[in-house]
């Protein structure tokens, strides 16, 4: 408890903390996240030519551009110069390729004679990616020969094998914590789980054990690679903790993606540390190897499209997915729900917020009650949430309702509006960060500075039969100085 009292006895002052909002998911590409990097981490990851030329890969193509030209030129370019190689009519585009390299440590301004301002490509960056354009340097750690595989494996088993494995995570997600259980919601190890924990897609609970977040929710509405790519940068975050280092397990991830899908390559080059990493990347769906000691794997389409945001490999479309993509989910206006659908994930994601009824080969009802609304509210989930999974997902003859009606979603008005007001029946209280001050020793001081915080608008409540007032937390300063020159000229 701090106290505000200066020159005389005055009121005290109590910070009360604001009970947070679940945050929504954060899902960086791979500027994003080098942008949160510092230079010196950057430095160290230019270091990699495989880096060096996935970054280069994933830049703007004007930023690309601007790099390839000056990537043989041995003094800086002037700024000037740069920016007349294109037209005016993308000033603002060439501006914000400029920019992005700047964040991503790529060129730095220097000066040259005469004053002017110049760029020049950071000498690790430049000295790597040509050697991953051009060749030369450590031979990749996968790059060892093999004999032939007497028993290779195709692209078809790669494709069965990289999702069954994925979906264990999934399964995980939306099987712990409730009636859901699938047969390989187990199918998880104990790093896993924690990778999961640390991004917040999952959280302990006392009452349920762990259960699926907001955030979780969330993570299961986005496609496949996008999923893969947002667990493996929590994985990244929490490498360091493993012994493992990240510039080498985030070099070993791009050659990974560029890959041949189908081939098969030799682990012998590999420290004892990346093998460690090579097997979590098996136990993800990411690469597959028959043993644990066998020096031969074969990455997977998750490994190849893994960075990439226009991936050249198309990506993993089964039957489930295309159920998914067409629609197949229909909702009445009795709250009923049913999905046409086989899929153990689908049916475990519906069970997060309603009462399963029924289950036949290729079909699941449900329904949508206050309880089972609730209960997913409780572990996070929005009731946004909840109505965007439906809309998304919504039979085609429901959106053929839609047009018909004119309306703007494909449910029935009365599901989406109870939906929302179960969710209001919650958020009866808005929680507001403040300080409290009380113990006044007269009325007049504590109208003095309610009258002040009023003047100010940061009062939050007040009781003169207590002399107790709330300030916002951002308007505690301005009051306290007030008080304090108040009280130094005696009232």
């Amino acid at each position: 408890m701090s106290d505000a009292k200066a020159g005389r006895s005055g009121p005290t002052t109590s910070t009360y903390a604001l009970i947070p909002k679940p945050a929504n998911l954060q899902c960086m590409d791979l500027q994003e996240y080098l942008r949160t990097r510092t230079p010196e981490t950057l430095e160290k990851l230019y270091n990699y030519p495989t880096i060096c030329l996935a970054v280069y890969r994933e830049l703007p193509e004007i930023a690309r551009q601007f790099v390839i030209r000056i990537l043989f030129v041995e003094q800086p370019v002037p700024q000037a110069v740069v920016a007349s190689w294109g037209s005016q009519h993308y000033a603002k585009e060439q501006a914000a390729s400029a920019s992005c390299l700047t964040e991503l440590n790529v060129w730095r301004v220097t000066a040259i004679p005469g004053g002017l301002s110049a760029w020049e490509l950071c000498s690790t960056f430049k000295k790597n990616l040509k050697i991953a354009l051009l060749g030369g340097g450590k031979p990749w750690s996968m790059s060892h020969t093999l004999e032939k595989d007497s028993k290779p494996r195709d692209i078809a088993f790669l494709d069965t094998y990289a999702m069954a494995r994925w979906r264990c995570v999934l399964h995980y997600m939306v099987g712990t914590g409730s009636s859901n259980k699938t047969q390989d919601s187990e199918g998880i190890s104990p790093d896993a789980v924690r990778i999961l924990l640390h991004a917040n897609l999952m959280k302990r609970d006392e009452r349920d054990g762990i259960t699926i977040t907001r955030q979780g929710f969330q993570f299961l509405l986005l496609d496949t690679q996008s999923q893969v790519w947002h667990f493996m940068l929590q994985y990244l975050d929490t490498c360091e903790e493993r012994g493992l280092s990240l510039p080498d397990c985030l070099s070993m991830l791009f050659q990974l993606s560029f890959s041949t899908l189908g081939r098969d390559y030799s682990s012998e080059g590999m420290s004892a540390k990346m093998l460690t990493f090579l097997q979590h990347l098996r136990e993800f769906g990411l690469v597959f190897q028959r043993k644990r000691k066998e020096g031969r794997f074969y990455p997977t389409r998750l490994a190849l499209n893994v960075t990439n945001k226009h991936a050249t490999v198309p990506a993993i479309i089964n039957e489930e997915d295309k159920v998914q993509e067409s629609g197949y989910i229909v909702v009445e206006t009795n709250y009923r729900v049913y999905a046409y659908t086989d899929s153990p994930l689908q049916v475990a994601v519906l069970g997060l917020f309603t009462e399963l009824l029924y289950r036949f080969p290729n079909l699941v009802v449900g329904v949508l009650t206050r309880d089972s609304v609730r209960q997913a509210l409780r572990g996070g989930i929005t009731a946004e949430q909840i109505v965007s999974y439906l809309e998304q997902y919504a039979h085609p003859n429901m959106k053929l309702t839609e047009s018909a009606i004119k309306s703007k979603s494909p449910l029935p008005p009365t599901v989406v509006d109870q939906i929302k007001l179960w969710e209001l029946e919650r958020n009866r209280f808005i929680y507001t960060e403040g300080v409290v001050y009380n113990q006044f020793l007269s009325q007049a001081d504590f109208v003095t500075l309610r009258d002040y915080a009023q003047s100010i608008n940061v009062l939050v409540h007040m009781n003169e039969r207590t002399r107790t007032m709330v300030v916002t937390k951002n308007g505690h300063d301005d009051v306290k100085r007030f008080w304090k020159r108040y009280s130094k000229g005696g009232g």
